[in-house]
């Protein structure tokens, strides 16, 4: 299984924390959030990570290397001007397999990577987005699922009947690709709406709740349950 990593954005919300360094390279007790990422993956029988980078990315690559340190296989793939999310999986077309997941890099997430990919191949479809029940309790809820599909994603139009949020993983087939405008500005969330009219995106629902570092809040948290938990 591949995962590729978006780690290429602007970590404006955290302002000074992150004006000289890469969101993903923020410390946590001691070791680059990236780096837990990375673990998790590998525990996960996740080795194979393609890393999407835009500003700073230099910072990472240097610390990451090929990620042979670190029990991973890492490639990377730069932008020379910020793409947005499928913008910058455009980018990376070509270092990318016929079906991998894609995830933020400010994300810590608990998902069954087998799982999902073994459901996701049991569905003649183009692509799922892991869901989770929020309730608006860890960030805005912005999906509503009907049966085994999401059935409408916006990060933007907030309804009562989105009980759900994009839990910060997904799977995509590579041909998706061909959907999104080269060397353009493109998000996912446009992908996901043309996937969505289509009928091609899947829900495949995570019951353990996401942490995140785009915010300061969000970050103290993440240290919080670092801290708790005794991984250095």
């Amino acid at each position: 299984m591949q995962v590729a990593i978006l780690a290429g954005g602007l970590a404006t919300r955290l302002k000074s924390l992150a004006e000289n360094t890469p969101k993903s390279m923020l410390r946590v007790s001691e070791k680059p959030f990236l780096q837990y990422q990375l673990d998790f993956l590998k525990r996960s029988n996740v080795r194979d990570i393609v890393l999407c980078l835009g500003y700073l990315g230099e910072a990472i690559e240097s610390y990451f290397s090929n990620g042979k340190d670190f029990g991973v296989s890492i490639k990377y793939s730069y932008e020379d001007k910020l793409l947005d999310t499928a913008g910058a999986l455009r980018n990376a077309e070509k270092l990318l397999e016929d079906e991998f997941f894609v995830m933020y890099g400010d994300s810590y997430l608990f998902l069954d990577f087998e799982a999902a990919m073994s459901y996701f191949k049991k569905h003649d479809k183009l692509a799922l987005m892991t869901v989770y029940k929020n309730y608006d309790r860890y960030d805005r809820s912005n999906v509503v699922v009907e049966g085994n599909l999401v059935k409408r994603y916006s990060k933007r139009e907030k309804t009562k009947d989105m009980v759900y949020i994009d839990y910060g993983a997904s799977i995509l087939r590579k041909r998706t690709l061909e959907m999104v405008p080269q060397n353009q500005v493109y998000s996912l969330e446009e992908l996901f709406a043309q996937l969505i009219e289509q009928k091609e995106l899947l829900a495949f629902e995570v019951k353990e709740r996401f942490y995140q570092i785009g915010s300061l809040e969000g970050l103290q948290e993440f240290e919080r349950f670092i801290s708790e938990r005794g991984e250095m």
